[in-house]
């Protein structure tokens, strides 16, 4: 059913009620009017009429002649005019004008106008008490007023009232129609653009002119927010997609090199049962690590993929201080024989991901602790964290051999790694990623006391309090762009 059709059915019936109910107020009005006049003729009239019925009562009780109790009669009556007149002494009733039946029960009194119902008739009545200063002069005086002209007057109201409500059904019901089709034409124009619209198929969107209607233009608002939200989520499903391609991609590529060397330890094993000594133990030696470097890989790969898919709402405050401490108390049981030292000024908040900015400290110091040393000397790192005016630093240094200028940036590029290492060239991709992320900065210098490597992280500043406006890149693209393209972040190098 239409909006304009509904709008017109609850018009239809509401108008005819609210005529019926404010009608009955009326008719109530318009009966207290009435009666209102009625009583103040019968009270004006009780004034005029009791002296005639004091001396209708003296002339009754001295036994006054037939003659003079007629003539008393005549004028108590003539006084009365149009209203009824009953006058009810100790010993005899005088009656005349309009009134109900002798048979019809009075009220015991009637100080103030009351109205009476007999024989179908209704009546506003009034009585009185008559008293004289003689002895035996006394009565009750009543008056009547036909209630017949107040009566049909309430009628011809009641019969427009409702003549009234039937008429106003229709009429409010059309026109409350004709009102709300005009009034839902850029309603429906908006349904007809929208409904023209499919994501999936086309990249238009709507199109919208404001009409000053609030509820059309909020109507439009809310579609364009809906339709920009199926935009992004569409957007990172198909990066979510094209992420898992990359990874099982990747995954091949790269386990293919230590499962094809575990392969062949393998066969060597199998192929030599007699083999023992140091020949056996080497062999097992190159198992343990391929199969090292072959969980690590997997892990690195997951997390790398965990940065990419992340959403805004995963962001809090973190204080940093707790993230180094946790992180450097780890390194230290991992790497009993490694000198690692540190100072971190507590308290310092940044808006973050507390697993990202954990993965950020892990492998800076991992990677510190494995590259950081000389021959035969055991790793020494220190660790440090300050607030540097609106940001908070953090700062690595090693005393290894140090990165050449020109090879500083590359180290960030996916799989990229010393020939030598380890590692599965991933750990400071993952440190590049989260930096990225918390929209921070990273450099990779010299070391300004020694030989070494020093890289400085910097975060902003945000007291404690989560930053609301803070939002994730556009583009994350760590797991999907080739190893030999620079990714999407800001590093500085020296």
């Amino acid at each position: 059913m239409r909006l304009s059709t509904r709008i017109a059915l609850a018009v239809g019936v509401t108008v005819p009620v609210l005529v019926l109910a404010t009608g009955w107020l009326l008719l109530r009005l318009v009966a207290a009017d009435l009666h209102d006049q009625q009583d103040a003729h019968l009270r004006e009239r009780a004034t005029t009429v009791a002296k005639d019925a004091r001396g209708l009562l003296r002339a009754s009780a001295a036994d006054r002649s037939a003659a003079v109790e007629q003539a008393r009669q005549r004028r108590l009556f003539t006084s009365a005019l149009d209203v009824g007149v009953r006058l009810i002494g100790p010993d005899e009733t005088f009656t005349g004008g309009p009134q109900p039946d002798a048979g019809a029960p009075l009220p015991a009194s009637a100080p103030v106008p009351v109205t009476l119902r007999a024989d179908g008739h209704s009546w506003r009545i009034l009585s009185t008490r008559v008293t004289g200063a003689r002895p035996g002069v006394r009565g009750t005086l009543w008056l009547f007023a036909s209630d017949t002209a107040a009566d049909t007057q309430l009628r011809l109201v009641r019969r427009r009232v409702v003549s009234v409500a039937l008429l106003a059904a229709p009429l409010s019901g059309l026109l409350a129609w004709g009102v709300a089709a005009r009034a839902s034409r850029p309603l429906r124009r908006l349904q007809r653009r929208a409904s023209g619209l499919d994501p999936r198929s086309s990249p238009a969107r709507l199109d919208h002119t404001p009409t000053r209607i609030a509820e059309v233009d909020d109507l439009a608002h809310t579609l364009r927010t809906v339709l920009a939200r199926y935009d992004e989520q569409a957007a990172r499903t198909a990066e979510a997609l094209a992420t898992a391609r990359s990874f099982a991609s990747a995954a091949s590529h790269e386990l293919r090199t230590p499962l094809m060397s575990m392969q062949t330890n393998l066969e060597i094993l199998a192929g030599h049962p007699e083999l023992a000594g140091a020949d056996r133990d080497e062999v097992l030696h190159d198992l343990r690590r391929e199969h090292a470097r072959l969980l690590g890989l997997l892990v690195m790969l997951r997390d790398l993929g965990r940065g990419d898919l992340v959403e805004a709402d995963a962001f809090g405050p973190v204080d940093l201080a707790d993230v180094v401490e946790a992180s450097t108390e780890e390194q230290r049981r991992h790497h009993p024989r490694a000198r690692l030292s540190g100072h971190c000024v507590p308290g310092l908040w940044v808006h973050g991901w507390e697993p990202g900015l954990r993965t950020v400290v892990d492998n800076l110091l991992v990677n510190a602790l494995v590259h950081g040393h000389g021959e035969g000397r055991p790793a020494r790192v220190e660790v440090s964290l300050r607030a540097s005016g609106t940001d908070v630093i953090l700062v690595v240094d090693d005393q290894g051999p140090g990165i050449p200028p020109e090879l500083r940036a590359q180290v960030f590029e996916r799989f990229r790694r010393r020939p030598d290492s380890p590692g599965s060239g991933l750990g400071l991709t993952l440190v590049a990623q989260q930096i990225a992320l918390h929209r921070g900065r990273i450099r990779v210098l010299d070391r300004p006391t020694g030989p070494g490597t020093r890289i400085e992280v910097t975060l902003p500043l945000v007291n404690g309090v989560a930053d609301e406006g803070s939002t994730l890149p556009l583009r994350r693209n760590w797991m999907i762009e080739a190893a030999d393209r620079p990714q999407e972040f800001h590093k500085d190098d020296s």
